[in-house]
């Protein structure tokens, strides 16, 4: 017998305002009864799959040990730009001159995560 991801789970000072961040990137409704006050709220992202955002007493004080990586379905470059709009801020720029690379951005709490290139533009290149 095998284990399965259920969720993936962010610790935050703000599980609310964490969970709309990452609600909009993902285009993916939060749940109607989910509160500001909550200590834990989140979304189902597959079938059985949530991203959970739970409220923890400590800040990030490290890098992550573990991050998410999106591919985007428009052009990275106006995915990242989007993503800024939304209150991400970019952390380190991997992208190269010929189109490869990515960009390393964070969310509103610092957790880092990536910015691929799209299929199509992977697809381009290859």
């Amino acid at each position: 017998m095998t284990a399965r991801i259920m969720n993936t789970c962010v610790d935050c000072s703000d599980p609310y305002a964490l969970a709309q961040f990452w609600s909009q990137v993902l285009d993916i409704p939060m749940d109607p009864e989910d509160t500001p006050d909550a200590d834990e709220t989140g979304f189902e992202v597959g079938p059985g799959q949530a991203l959970l955002f739970q409220r923890v007493p400590e800040p990030k004080t490290v890098k992550n040990r573990l991050h998410l990586c999106l591919e985007p379905q428009q052009p990275r470059e106006a995915e990242v730009e989007r993503l800024l709009g939304l209150g991400a801020t970019l952390y380190d720029d991997r992208r190269n001159p010929d189109g490869t690379g990515w960009a390393v951005l964070r969310d509103p709490e610092g957790n880092e995560f990536c910015v691929l290139r799209s299929a199509k533009e992977r697809a381009a290149t290859s």
